[in-house]
């Protein structure tokens, strides 16, 4: 018998958080678009659930032009106003705002690591509480489990799958930051 991370063994009929463990979750990501589109979802995951996320993840990526930094930095009042019109997001003004107001600090980030992936593999590694107090210092609505969560998510940091997981052995095949 294979036995999985407790993540799925406490979801076993749920097949949006199974698919999302199989093929998602602790994968390193090198797409800054990607890398933002999973930021901007753990955000909004705070105080909600994340098979809520989860179902919702392909609104986001149509409400929010497929995450890519530069549309979504260029927003505007008629933007904003559509987002939190959008009954198939999180209509949140706090959330929405960090979304717009991430884009614009991850274009800066770029201007001197080239890259938001370039930013983090700069910093890497660092502890969950360092990481924590640099994404603080960086971005807004970024708390410790937002943080935590999106490195984790991206490989940056270990834990997303237990060792006898079998995606342990698949993510670990893909060298992820918190192995380097």
């Amino acid at each position: 018998m294979t036995t999985y991370c407790d993540y799925c063994n406490t979801h076993p009929e749920d097949t949006f958080n199974r698919e999302y463990h199989d093929t998602q979750y602790g994968f390193p990501l090198n797409d800054d678009n990607l890398l933002f589109e999973r930021l901007i979802l753990e955000i909004n995951q705070a105080g909600l659930s994340w098979l809520t996320i989860l179902k919702k993840a392909e609104k986001f990526r149509r409400a929010y032009d497929h995450f890519e930094i530069e549309t979504v930095a260029a927003y505007g009042e008629t933007e904003r106003a559509r987002l939190l019109a959008d009954p198939g997001i999180i209509r949140n003004r706090l959330k929405v705002n960090a979304a717009i107001e991430n884009a614009r600090r991850i274009q800066v980030l770029r201007e001197e690591f080239g890259s938001f992936k370039g930013w983090l593999d700069a910093h890497h590694p660092l502890t969950k509480e360092e990481w924590t107090k640099l994404f603080k210092k960086t971005f807004v609505f970024t708390g410790g489990e937002i943080v935590n969560e999106f490195l984790m998510s991206t490989g940056y940091l270990a834990g997303a799958h237990d060792e006898d997981c079998p995606i342990y052995g698949f993510v670990k095949q893909l060298n992820p930051p918190w192995m380097r």
